[in-house]
């Protein structure tokens, strides 16, 4: 193993982690995750294109891609529903396909895919928490593209990523239960604040306000937020924000 294997080794967890500090969501963390599994699978004289697949009980496609022939790729495994990737990430093992003019599994598929110019292909399982399974797709036009070598280092890719995918995910599930709280509680506050000009205009209860705000609601097929942010507008004031300590 060269200096240059070694440390590339060391460093994919660390850039594994740059990633995900640095992406906005999971979607563009796992673009980052295909263009480094390409960028770093790609060799002189072998080029390595890459996807991500995502399978769910309803669904299934392509997260993420390093450019647009990989994803184009995914999708012609996808129209016969069979294929190194697609099993890898339904049976949570390792598929390689040497050269697909001498592949027998799979069906109609590898004489399709040979017909784009891929000859070789890799199907990584990438472990995930939950109800999804995902995959790490790698494609090569040259036959014989993949080694053992080559394969370790792309379960390892994969192994390091479902660590930082599953982390990814949670931190986006709090970010999302955050900002639905957040927006909750904008309008709840927002209610309130139309219930107080409604008791003021009308001198009523806040009960009986909410009641009429709840009437125009119903009246006017809106959402009751809606209908609040409208009676607070209606008067010049802005809308009030709850603000979080954080």
């Amino acid at each position: 193993m060269t200096d240059e294997q070694i440390l590339g080794e060391l460093s994919l967890p660390g850039m594994l982690q740059d990633l995900v500090l640095d992406s906005a969501d999971i979607n563009e963390f796992l673009d980052g995750l295909a263009r480094l599994a390409a960028d770093t699978l790609s060799t002189p004289g072998r080029d390595v294109m890459a996807g991500v697949t995502l399978l769910r009980r309803r669904s299934i496609g392509t997260v993420a891609s390093s450019s647009e022939q990989a994803k184009l790729m995914d999708e012609v495994q996808y129209a016969f529903d069979d294929g190194p990737c697609i099993r890898a990430a339904r049976d949570g093992q390792v598929y390689h396909v040497d050269d697909f003019l001498e592949e027998k599994r799979f069906g109609a598929y590898p004489a399709a895919i040979v017909e784009h110019g891929m000859r070789s292909a890799v199907g990584v399982p990438i472990p995930l928490d939950g109800l999804a399974a995902a995959g790490l797709n790698l494609y090569s036009p040259q036959p014989h593209a993949f080694d053992d070598e080559s394969i370790a280092e792309a379960v390892q890719l994969a192994t390091e990523a479902s660590k930082f995918l599953r982390l990814a995910v949670r931190v986006a599930h709090l970010t999302d239960t955050g900002e639905h709280l957040r927006a909750a509680m904008n309008s709840r506050t927002t209610i309130d604040v139309a219930a107080g000009i409604i008791m003021g205009q009308n001198r009523c209860s806040h009960e009986a306000a909410i009641t009429i705000l709840k009437a125009a609601s119903s009246g006017r097929n809106m959402k009751l937020a809606d209908v609040a942010a409208a009676v607070v507008t209606s008067i010049g004031q802005q809308l009030p924000e709850t603000h979080f300590v954080t």
